[in-house]
């Protein structure tokens, strides 16, 4: 189950900012706590960007872009 935090999340209801909420600041692992999100709780289509990494420029609006520094903390969440 994804983390979520009381009042934290968009009320406007945009995927993107609801993600980046969550994300942002964290790393990608096996379960969920504090300073790391689940990987399970990714949705479907979603792909994993490292600083620097080439990304194909096909449009799929629902895919999420987690973009990762070199430290693998999320520094920036796209759809598309």
């Amino acid at each position: 189950m994804p983390l979520v935090v009381p009042g934290l999340m968009s009320n406007n209801g945009d995927k993107n900012s609801q993600w980046q909420n969550q994300l942002m600041g964290k790393k990608l692992g096996d379960s969920s706590d504090n300073m790391t999100f689940a990987k399970k709780d990714l949705p479907k289509e979603h792909r994993v960007v490292r600083e620097g990494d080439m990304m194909t420029m096909d449009h799929k609006p629902d895919r999420l872009n987690i973009h990762v520094g070199n430290d693998g903390t999320v520094s920036k969440v796209t759809h598309g």
